[in-house]
C-alpha cells in the first residue's frame, strides 16, 4: 500500500522532471578539414568450393515400441 502512495507522488514528480527541460541549437556544428590522397585496396583470389546439390531417398527402419502408463497393468 505504502509503495503504491510513494509510486503515485514519484511517477509525476519524475515526470515534470524530464519534461521541464529544452534543448535548443544554438551553433551549427562543422567537421574538421581531412585530405586525404592515395591509397590502395588490397585484392584478393577467391577459389570458391563446388557444391553439388542433390536428393536421395534413403528407407530407416525403427522398432516397433509398446508404450504403456506405470499403472497399466492389463498386459497389452
Amino acid at each position: 500500500m505504502k509503495i503504491r502512495i510513494l509510486g503515485a507522488f514519484l511517477v509525476p514528480f519524475l515526470a515534470l522532471g524530464l519534461g521541464a527541460c529544452t534543448a535548443e541549437q544554438t551553433e551549427e556544428g562543422d567537421l574538421p578539414d581531412i585530405d586525404v590522397e592515395g591509397g590502395n585496396l588490397p585484392e584478393y583470389d577467391v577459389d570458391a568450393v563446388d557444391v553439388e546439390i542433390g536428393t536421395d531417398t534413403s528407407m530407416i527402419i525403427t522398432p516397433d515400441l509398446d508404450i504403456r502408463a506405470a499403472d497399466d497393468t492389463t498386459g497389452v
